[in-house]
Order: C-alpha cells, then structure tokens, then sequence
C-alpha cells in the first residue's frame, strides 16, 4: 500500500471508530439515563450522532474526504473520484474502524468489549427505510460535497439526525457501522441476521442515488 493511500485508510478507520463510538456509546449513555423514555433516549442518540458527524467529517474529510461508509465509498469509486482500486482498501478500513468504535464505547461503559446482539431491527418498512436512508445520505454527498465541501458536514449531518426520526429503522445507512452494531448488546445494536437485508437495502439505495444524479446532472441536449 502506497504511503498516501495508507494515510487515507488510516484517516477512514479513525474517524469510523469515532462515529461508532459516538453511536454506541451515546446510546449506552441515553438508555441508562432514561430507561423508560425511548423518545427520549432515540433524541439523545440523534444529537450525538448529528454533533460527531459535523466534527469528524470536517476533520477527516481534507484527508480521506470523511467516508466513514462503504457505500459512500463506492458511490465515489462509481464517480470516478476513487480509484477502483483504492476501493477495498477504504471499506476494510471502515469495517475494522466500525468493529473498534464498538469496543471503544464498551470499555468507555465497562461494558463486555465481545458481545453481539439480540436487537430485531428487521421490522416493517426496515428495508425500504434503509434503501430512502442510504439515498438520501448519497444524494447529499454527491452534489453537497462536490459543490460545497464546506457545508458538507452540516448537510450530512442535518439529513442523518432527521433520517433517525423519518425511518422506520432509524436510518443506519452504512454498512460498515451496521456491521459494528452487531457487534453491541446495547440499545444501538441490530441482530445478525438482520445485517445482510439492512446492507443489500443500503447498497440498492446508493447505487440508485448515483445512477439519479448521474442522470440528473447530464449536460443539456442542445
């Protein structure tokens, strides 16, 4: 791995172990302080998951552009603007970050650091959720991102704290991060078996996300 590429990973391994640890260990946080309020506990979660993507994404994203998702990645591969080739190398680092934000918050919690979920997330409208969640999230990077990379972290983050309150499945939208949820028996897990419908259904919404705005931003027939 070339040394700009490993600074690249390294850069989307960070800040997805931060964003994971910020999902988990805010929900940990939440559900031990208001354990008979889950309106109140989802709030909490969503503002800590809004505040943390606002923050990572403007202090990873001059480095690795602030992925933090492996959809996001290969939306950008399907762009043009990631090299094919870089392409595995930022979802392995996601995945691996993802797993180590889970640790991070259990031992933040003195929680068991190996555990894995019980949480059924596949529930009625979970799937189309997920497909609406991951493309909205896309059609906010895809054009937010290119056009102004400055507003960036605001818009993602404003779609992602409003996606945990307009889905059903409270809008997980990365599969690496559903893959680290897995990993926690706390209020933000999702069951195993529910991880592959939830990435097929993120994986379909990004790529109908880039197809979309691909065609949307064709240059006019004259």
């Amino acid at each position: 791995m070339n040394p700009t590429l490993l600074r690249k990973a390294a850069a989307e391994a960070l800040g997805t172990a931060l964003l994971v640890a910020a999902v988990v260990g805010s929900g940990i946080m939440a559900e031990r302080l208001a354990p008979a309020a889950p309106a109140l506990a989802l709030l909490c979660n969503t503002l800590a998951t809004g505040a943390a993507l606002v923050a990572l994404i403007a202090t990873f994203g001059p480095v690795s552009g602030a992925h933090f998702n492996p959809a996001v990645s290969l939306a950008e591969a399907l762009s043009g603007r990631l090299a094919t080739a870089d392409l595995a190398a930022f979802a392995a680092a996601q995945v691996l970050g993802g797993v180590a934000g889970t640790w991070l918050a259990h031992a933040m919690f003195a929680e068991p650091i190996l555990t894995v979920s019980t949480h059924i997330r596949v529930v009625p409208g979970a799937l189309v959720s997920e497909a609406v969640a991951t493309f909205g999230l896309l059609a906010v990077v895809l054009n937010v991102g290119q056009r102004s990379p400055r507003d960036a972290p605001f818009a993602v983050a404003a779609y992602i704290t409003a996606a945990y309150w307009f889905t059903a499945s409270t809008s997980f939208a990365n599969p690496a991060v559903t893959l680290a949820r897995a990993l926690t028996h706390t209020y933000a897990g999702i069951r195993p078996a529910d991880v592959l419908p939830f990435i097929g259904a993120q994986l379909a919404g990004a790529l109908a996300a880039t197809l979309v705005f691909r065609w949307l931003r064709m240059p006019k027939e004259s």
